[in-house]
């Protein structure tokens, strides 16, 4: 799931894609996990722009690809975000010591390394193009009420719009 949601990220960020959502279906908080599958939501044109990408090239082995399928009438929505933890002490320690003039030693005995924050919920190991770092990306299926419209970023998530769960 790590890799194909890596390439997906990679070709929504060539495209500049913002109509394209993710949702997985087999998603529990308890235990954590995403499930093995991953559900793509868009109109007609904004899958005809991924799917004219070569984005699954080397995961065709990996994955079985489903029928479109048409959202059913009634149907539960979903928020689906990234959550963010301050997790990461060494990440930490660095920003306080930019911020406040701290020196290293000073930063290690304000902020110990058993300070770190770890969420329970799903999530990818994904590598940043930019830093060159691993990551975890946790993610959320927070339920709505309705059905709100909106963009979604270059990992089809979004804080605001909703997905249909089916």
């Amino acid at each position: 799931m790590n890799a194909l949601f890596s390439k997906l990220h990679r070709c929504l960020v060539r495209l500049d894609e913002h109509s394209i959502a993710v949702s997985f279906p087999e998603f529990k908080n308890t235990p954590p996990t995403l499930g093995g599958l991953l559900r793509l939501h868009s109109s007609k044109e904004g899958f005809g722009r991924l799917q004219d990408q070569p984005w699954l090239h080397g995961m065709r082995d990996h994955v079985r690809i489903g029928e479109v399928k048409e959202v059913p009438m009634v149907v539960d929505y979903r928020r689906v975000r990234r959550v963010q933890s301050k997790s990461n002490p060494e990440r930490i320690r660095r920003r306080q010591m930019k911020r406040h003039g701290w020196t290293a030693e000073e930063a290690l005995a304000k902020i110990p390394d058993n300070s770190a924050r770890r969420l329970s919920l799903p999530f990818l190991q994904l590598d940043s193009k930019s830093s060159g770092r691993r990551f975890l990306l946790f993610l959320e299926h927070a339920e709505a009420s309705e059905a709100i419209q909106g963009t979604f970023n270059a990992y089809g998530l979004s804080s605001s719009a909703t997905v249909p769960w089916f």
